[in-house]
């Protein structure tokens, strides 16, 4: 009995003895990858053990933007009693429950706070490599309301290109066109990146008039923009009806032009008629002026 105490108090000190030759901080993340939606709250977990008092705990937080890999920031940072927030993050982010546990929050959350974050844990005098928990944060994004836009000629036999712009969504909205009146036709899509849908509408006819729809989905929602379409169909007797409007336009200046003569003529005959009396009227007066002279002596 009194061996198999000795042998048990043996190994219990081997262990301990091994556990404190591990002089380093250990750090746990719970989870890998975590999602939030734009705008919403998110806690970043981070546990760690460590042997030494908490006097000089060191937590820095860090980010690595999936889009720049090479350039990490830094979230927020703890060193000795004293919190400091990066600018970008100020009044956004915090320490959960400092100083047991190295879990932030991160409140309104933006499309820009997605990356691989880093916590890094050290607390000396323990000697050993920091310990380092990283997860992967991503930020989803309901689909924006699409642009619809349409290019081409609306005559009959024209062409017509249908394009439907989205500016943001994570995950990248799925997108496709359809043609809802009169019938319910999916119609096939080419991408011109991954936010831009475009169909073409080739050798159009009547049959081609309706209304289009674009829609964009992904897990958050879907949107829609419209495209009410309309082809022009030319009648075939728009050549003769021009050709008449240009013959009745030209009787009609014909006509103006004979009536203008017509009104001058008679003017004219007019002003004639009235100068041949005056000359008359005088010429009487001269006749008979020396007779009146003459009984002026009798």
């Amino acid at each position: 009995m009194m061996h198999g105490s000795r042998q048990w108090l043996f190994r219990i000190t081997c262990l301990v003895f091994e556990f404190l030759q591990y002089d380093t901080v250990r750090v746990t993340v719970r989870e890998s990858t975590v999602e939030v939606v734009q705008g919403d709250s998110i806690t970043l977990p981070c546990s760690f053990f460590t042997m030494s008092p908490l006097i000089r705990l060191s937590i820095i937080w860090t980010l690595t933007p999936f889009s720049d890999q090479d350039n990490p920031t830094q979230v927020i940072a703890y060193d000795q009693g004293q919190v400091i927030e990066s600018p970008s993050f100020t009044s956004r982010v915090e320490f959960v429950d400092m100083p047991w546990s190295a879990d932030i929050i991160l409140n309104d959350t933006r499309v820009s706070d997605a990356g691989i974050y880093r916590c890094v844990v050290s607390n000396p005098p323990e000697t050993g490599d920091p310990g380092i928990g990283e997860l992967s944060l991503r930020v989803l994004v309901p689909p924006s309301l699409p642009v619809c836009i349409w290019e081409g000629e609306t005559d009959v036999g024209g062409a017509m290109t249908l394009t439907c712009l989205v500016m943001e969504g994570v995950p990248t909205p799925q997108m496709s066109w359809e043609k809802l009146e009169p019938d319910h036709i999916t119609l096939p899509i080419s991408m011109g990146g991954e936010l831009m849908g475009l169909v073409q509408i080739t050798n159009m006819s009547a049959q081609d008039s309706g209304v289009y729809r674009c829609s964009v989905t992904n897990a958050l929602g879907t949107q829609n923009c419209y495209v009410n379409l309309s082809v022009y169909t030319p009648t075939e007797n728009a050549p003769g009806l021009l050709q008449g409007v240009l013959i009745t336009l030209s009787m009609g200046l014909v006509l103006l032009t004979l009536l203008a003569l017509v009104l001058w003529l008679h003017r004219s005959a007019q002003e004639s008629k009235w100068t041949d009396g005056r000359v008359e009227e005088c010429y009487n007066e001269i006749i008979y002026t020396p007779s009146l002279i003459k009984r002026s002596f009798v």
